[in-house]
């Protein structure tokens, strides 16, 4: 006999806990759950008696309205957050209720989950961690083909074939869509703007279109051994690709707090921060997580991202023939100090911007070609900082180049930005010039992958508050006229004209290596 109401079919255990409205109710239920290790030892206990009971509940099969199946909202699912009881903010033994979107521990008699499926009539729910779907208060396990999509935006899982065609241009081309029936691109799809977390957003979206840091995160099957860090971060990677979302957009706010616990708080949702610090500081660390040591190639961020630039230096000296009532006259130093250096992110400096107006008082930009301020690498030219005279020229440059535009320098009194424009093409960028290679060697040819632009208050001074952050991205392969950019801001997500790509004010960059043949 089918459930309704409030019969119960004899196989169902008889055993019920009543719960009143007033008397001990939800607080009864939840005070027997006085922590973490009591959850624990009462979720085991309980469940193990629930499983015993009652599993043979649906080998019988049934009809969806039966298992409450039809009460399912997909709509107010979402599970960006962090899997927390909504009650007792523990993240142990999490199940969310398919009703109503919450979260609670446990489903055991004594449990939140349990004393919510009698209080609220709700009675479907999924294991957070194990994906498997509850009928409470009965307890019994459903495994019914209509529950896969859920199970899939919970756990996104991918495959080498699924991955290989990411980027292809028939991909590129049929896109997704979500259950309102929106179009969304993966991969290229908005992320929550929380607070003020743009600038890690533009961030993950440029790391995350680099082929072999996408491929480790979709592809590794992370497991409690690994930081929690690393699991976030492809959980979010695997979200941000998932062809399947109930939503064309994705929250961060899992990922992002794992970051400001890891960073000890120096990267906070609620406060602006420099997306260069926060990329410095993403690649070191999960780089570390991932194993990596000193050694080239020890990981793939040392592997995508890792080159080594020689560094010589030449001390400014005062001639010493000078007499003390005349000014100094000043020498360079004969001995060249020769240093190797192993860099992630290749800073280049821009030019000063002009002091004064142009005839009409409006404030003239500077434009500069991308040639021109890589020069500092060609090791010729020449860099004076703090009494030395420096040159640089790369000894090794990686499959992927990212590029740091200083647009910000602090004086007395404020942090003046430099908003020179610099004109670069979106393919075909040889650094030939800036490496010390064999002339036999291929040429070092390189096509634009992300743009990250800044988008402020008209002046030179960095005005932090009111500073906007967006990346521009490649979508996949295409060429020519197949090619296609994207412009994202948050949540918004528009295709932009490549023509437009340089006229923003460029901070990084992610390049990639062309296989070229000589």
């Amino acid at each position: 006999m089918a459930r309704t109401g409030a019969q119960v079919t004899d196989e169902r255990p008889a055993k019920r806990l009543r719960i009143e409205e007033d008397g001990p109710g939800v607080a009864g239920a939840g005070e027997q759950v006085k922590d973490k290790g009591d959850a624990s030892a009462v979720e085991e206990s309980d469940e193990e008696n629930f499983e015993t009971n009652t599993k043979h509940g649906m080998q019988g099969g049934g009809r969806g309205s039966d298992l409450y199946l039809d009460t399912i909202n997909r709509a107010v699912l979402d599970f960006d957050f962090e899997k927390v009881c909504s009650v007792s903010l523990s993240n142990v033994n999490i199940y969310g209720c398919l009703v109503c979107g919450k979260y609670f521990q446990g489903r055991g008699r004594s449990s939140y989950a349990y004393a919510h499926s009698i209080h609220e009539d709700h009675h479907v729910f999924i294991n957070l961690g194990t994906t498997k779907v509850y009928v409470l208060p009965d307890g019994y396990a459903v495994s019914d083909p209509s529950l896969e999509d859920i199970a899939f935006v919970l756990a996104p899982s991918f495959t080498p074939a699924s991955v290989s065609t990411l980027s292809s241009p028939a991909r590129m081309s049929k896109p997704s869509y979500d259950l309102s029936g929106k179009p969304y691109l993966p991969g290229y799809i908005g992320l929550n703007n929380i607070k003020r977390n743009d600038y890690t957003n533009v961030v993950v979206h440029s790391l995350l279109h680099v082929t072999p840091l996408r491929d480790y995160l979709l592809l590794t099957p992370f497991s409690s051994k690994h930081s929690e860090l690393l699991r976030r971060f492809s959980a979010l990677t695997k979200k941000m690709w998932n062809p399947r979302l109930f939503k064309g957009q994705v929250s961060p706010h899992e990922f992002l707090q794992e970051v400001g616990r890891a960073s000890g708080g120096k990267f906070r949702l609620e406060t602006q921060g420099d997306p260069v610090e926060f990329l410095s500081w993403l690649l070191n660390h999960v780089h570390k997580d991932m194993g990596g040591t000193k050694k080239h190639n020890s990981s793939v961020i040392y592997q995508a991202f890792q080159g080594e630039v020689r560094m010589e230096t030449q001390q400014v000296v005062v001639q010493s023939t000078i007499a003390s009532n005349q000014r100094p006259r000043f020498d360079i130093d004969r001995e060249i100090k020769t240093t190797m250096s192993p860099f992630l992110l290749l800073a280049v400096d821009l030019p000063p911007p002009p002091l004064f107006q142009d005839s009409v008082e409006k404030n003239i930009i500077p434009q500069v070609g991308i040639h021109a301020v890589l020069s500092k690498y060609d090791g010729v030219s020449t860099q004076e900082s703090r009494g030395q005279l420096r040159r640089y020229k790369c000894q090794r440059l990686p499959p992927y180049i990212i590029l740091h535009y200083r647009r910000f320098a602090k004086n007395n009194f404020v942090e003046e930005k430099n908003p020179t424009i610099v004109n670069f093409p979106l393919r075909g960028v040889d650094f030939s010039d800036y490496v010390d290679a064999a002339p036999s060697h291929p040429p070092f040819v390189y096509d634009l992958v992300a743009n990250v632009i800044l988008d402020s208050v008209a002046g030179t001074a960095r005005d932090k508050e009111h500073t906007v952050w967006k990346a521009q991205l490649r979508a996949g392969r295409g060429t020519g006229d197949n090619e296609k950019w994207y412009q994202i801001q948050d949540l918004i997500v528009e295709e932009i004209q490549k023509e437009m790509i340089f006229l923003g004010e460029s901070v990084l960059q992610i390049w990639e290596r062309r296989q070229v043949h000589k």
